[in-house]
């Protein structure tokens, strides 16, 4: 069962939400609120577990910013799903900068937003054509001149692959696909954009539209 909470404040937006959730056996709605403040007060208040995936809208009525917003969901435990009309590129790219996993436009099917649903509560990213548009051409998403090998060792590994079957993918010792790996990480940290993780290697790949270069054959994540 995966816990949801909606923050929107569009009263007729999280009803709408919830009534689909609850045609589904496979999620509960824990929270359904305004804004953040309020479902960290009922966290606080109920002394609940945080809800596995957090739908966000991109800006709510009470001044708060979305890079606030995300980063206090995020801290607190939960997933976040941005639900917006995606309109405006500069905050989507602060919600993801912020550590949100992804965005589904409000104009999408339900089907589509239940379907985020279920793949950020499996611990993955979104990758769709909203997180596309607002990171293509960013200036702030420092390019981080990865060579071409570098390239197809990230798109592999982030792809879900594990090291030595990257390298065994490329014809290459592991001990060439793990110094890849290494330099890819270097070359982010130099431009401003650490990945200490494989999921932060997956979110650079994903920004960064490297996955979107892979063959009909390969992996997908998890």
């Amino acid at each position: 069962m995966t816990r949801v909470a909606l923050i929107d404040d569009h009263e007729s937006v999280r009803l709408g939400l919830e009534a689909a959730l609850a045609r589904t056996e496979a999620t509960e709605v824990v929270f359904s609120g305004a804004n953040v403040a309020a479902y960290l007060d009922w966290r606080r208040a109920t002394v609940t577990t945080p809800a596995d995936v957090v739908v966000l809208d991109l800006t709510l009525g009470d001044g708060t910013t979305v890079s606030e917003n995300v980063d206090r969901v995020v801290r607190d435990g939960s997933s976040v799903i941005i639900h917006s009309v995606a309109d405006r590129a500069a905050a989507v790219r602060e919600a993801l900068a912020a550590g949100a996993a992804g965005i589904v436009s409000k104009s999408s099917p339900t089907h589509e937003v239940l379907g985020a649903i279920r793949t950020v509560a499996r611990g993955e990213l979104l990758d769709n054509v909203e997180w596309a548009s607002a990171v293509e051409g960013d200036r702030a998403f420092a390019d981080a001149q990865l060579s071409t090998r570098e390239r197809e060792v990230l798109r592999l590994y982030a792809a879900g692959l594990p090291l030595k079957a990257v390298a065994d993918r490329l014809g290459v010792a592991y001990s060439t696909a793990k110094e890849n790996i290494t330099r890819v990480r270097v070359k982010y940290v130099e431009v401003g954009r650490p990945a200490p993780t494989k999921v932060d290697l997956l979110r650079r790949a994903m920004e960064d539209g490297i996955l979107h270069d892979a063959p009909d054959d390969a992996p997908t994540h998890g």
